[in-house]
């Protein structure tokens, strides 16, 4: 039998509005499965992009603020492990775009994304600012779990930071904006970070219409083991804790590279 942990990937499309999304969220993880040890919260969850005038400054929240102490009970409550996509306020200048790990002790972690979607016509560092280069790996239920945030993924370099870094996991929530081909790129690009790096890899996506949905979990061979569809979705999967190790004996690929 298979031994691992059990992740929640939790697909919902946030809105410009905490306190709504706060009780969406609650909502939501009351249907989750108890037996999860992760739960996984899309890019943004706390409170969405909006317009791209929006000051998103306005509505940043403190890292000891309203939605972090939220996801604390939630987390106490469900004795499990939680990630999710927040606003974080700067003040000497625009907000983050952070990532908080909270278990039932409280904060474990925050990842600040480093890559700003300027891109496809849009442009983020208009009103983020972007994280220091730094690899973020948190051991969760026996694996260690290293956090990326959507755009984060086109940079085949910054996976392998965090691999480097010891991660057999890549967690990546994100809001990945729907278009042409987007929703091709995004379960591609999912799929090579797996292979190429031979980690599991768990992406949280925002809902359609405005975000391409389709949150995936895939192997370190590449093998699919859940992916949502394009609307509000809770993916169950289980990540086996012998699969690096397995797909590293048969792709020693990391082991075998001469560019470093």
């Amino acid at each position: 039998m298979m031994v691992g942990m059990r992740a929640a990937l939790v697909q919902l499309a946030s809105v410009t509005d905490a306190s709504e999304n706060r009780s969406r969220i609650a909502a939501r993880l009351g249907r989750v499965e108890p037996s999860a040890d992760l739960i996984v919260l899309p890019e943004a969850a706390m409170y969405d992009f909006g317009s791209p005038t929006d000051d998103l400054a306005a509505v940043a929240e403190q890292l000891d603020g309203p939605f972090v102490e939220f996801l604390h009970g939630q987390a106490k409550t469900r004795g499990a492990t939680i990630v999710a996509g927040m606003f974080e306020a700067n003040p000497e200048g625009h907000p983050f775009n952070t990532l908080v790990v909270v278990d039932p002790d409280g904060l474990r972690a925050t990842y600040r994304k480093v890559h700003l979607y300027d891109s496809f016509g849009y442009r983020e560092s208009d009103r983020l600012t972007p994280g220091a280069i730094a690899p973020v790996v948190v051991d969760v239920a026996g694996m260690r779990m290293g956090l990326m945030t959507c755009y984060d993924l086109r940079f085949p370099e910054m996976a392998r930071l965090v691999v480097d870094a010891g991660a057999d996991l890549l967690t990546i929530p994100a809001a990945w904006v729907a278009g042409e081909n987007k929703l091709h790129h995004w379960t591609t690009l999912l799929t090579a970070r797996a292979v190429e790096n031979t980690v599991n890899v768990l992406a949280a996506a925002q809902s359609a219409p405005r975000y391409t949905g389709h949150s995936l979990a895939v192997d370190p061979m590449g093998l699919v083991l859940g992916e949502a569809g394009d609307d509000d979705e809770t993916l169950l999967v289980e990540v086996d804790f012998d699969s690096v190790a397995a797909a590293r004996d048969v792709n020693p690929s990391l082991a075998n590279r001469r560019i470093r």
